[in-house]
């Protein structure tokens, strides 16, 4: 069995996730479901090695033996970057033997339509500075959703985007913009390293993949502080969790420097959740919150349980509560009500929209 066999099946089969374990077929994630392979039998460990080492370099190989883990991304199908698409891979032990979970990323960036994404999407594309985060699950499109706003701004301005990835995800074609993008381990050594020598490589935009701890997010809130543009992501269900999953990362006596700084440059959060749909595949639903007077208040002021109410009542400013983009689906007839249900913050808020 070759690993090229199997991710093919992932590309022909339009699934998001390849997963290999020992004892069980090669597995497929297709919108959100996993299914077995049983035309395969179950892995060994022995296959599993030969075909994870196979995609390896020696020092990759060497990572992985040593920390029993190892983040990296490659292209597949030929070409500079992989003319079929992308694959993040994780590689980790679970019971001594190697495993690998697969993630699918198309070969071109969907625009912000194609996405079926709200269009003040496009309103954070045309920003000049300040912080904006796309929040979610993992496994909800929050890294497509930030290429399309990214890939906007690379075709529309010229610009020095800076992309700081682990790994590096999407290739973004040749627009007006330049690009740099560094991978963990291959071209810095540490976010805290390259987010403090990021302001010495002139850029416009920052693309921080993904904020893990206090240092990251200081560092990030501080690079849009400086007239910066700031994209990252946090695993939250909603805006008002991600603004206190910040603040609450940080120990009691900076959390009012850290509310002062967040406070002046947040200009939106995107909280968003991949929904089946009735008739097979997946579509987003989204809450989406504007940074203006009234969030910056209540943000500084310690009162972010306000923030739902906010969002609520500034609808037309471009905000949108997740519940009204959950009704909009099930009245266009893209998804049911159980399962619209399942996902809303406020269940009995959707049934009144719903009427």
């Amino acid at each position: 069995m070759q690993i090229a066999e199997l991710l093919n099946i992932v590309i022909k089969n339009n699934a998001s996730d390849l997963h290999l374990l020992a004892g069980i077929p090669p597995t497929i994630r297709i919108d959100g479901v996993l299914t077995f392979l049983t035309s395969y039998p179950a892995l060994t460990a022995g296959q599993l090695e030969e075909m994870i080492f196979s995609l390896l370099k020696p020092d990759q190989k060497q990572l992985l033996l040593n920390n029993k883990e190892l983040d990296f991304s490659f292209g597949f199908g030929g070409g500079a970057y992989g003319d079929l698409g992308r694959f993040r891979t994780n590689l980790y032990y679970q019971r001594g033997v190697l495993s690998g979970a697969f993630r699918f990323l198309q070969p071109s960036i969907r625009t912000i339509e194609e996405l079926k994404l709200p269009k003040v999407c496009h309103s954070f594309s045309g920003l000049k500075q300040g912080f904006v985060l796309v929040t979610g699950p993992t496994g909800h499109g929050k890294s497509t959703t930030l290429a399309a706003i990214i890939n906007e701004i690379n075709l529309g301005k010229s610009l020095h985007i800076l992309t700081i990835e682990d790994p590096v995800e999407y290739v973004y074609p040749l627009g007006k913009s330049i690009i740099s993008q560094r991978e963990m381990d291959i071209d810095t050594h540490s976010w805290a390293m390259s987010l403090k020598s990021a302001l010495r490589e002139d850029p416009d935009v920052v693309l921080v993949g993904e904020m893990r701890d206090p240092e990251t997010m200081a560092a990030a809130i501080t690079i849009a502080e400086t007239g910066h543009l700031v994209f990252s992501t946090l695993h939250t269900n909603s805006a008002s969790q991600t603004i206190d999953r910040i603040l609450d990362s940080f120990p009691s006596n900076q959390q009012t420097q850290i509310r002062i700084q967040l406070a002046a440059t947040l200009k939106g959060i995107v909280s968003q959740r991949l929904i089946p749909m009735i008739n097979g595949g997946r579509i987003p639903a989204v809450e989406v919150l504007i940074g203006n007077t009234a969030v910056s208040s209540n943000i500084r002021d310690g009162k972010t349980h306000l923030i739902d109410s906010v969002i609520q009542t500034s609808q037309s400013l471009g905000m949108i509560p997740l519940e009204i983009s959950l009704a909009s689906l099930v009245l266009s007839g893209a998804i049911s009500l159980e399962t619209a249900k399942s996902y809303a913050l406020r269940p009995d808020e959707l049934l009144r929209l719903i009427g």
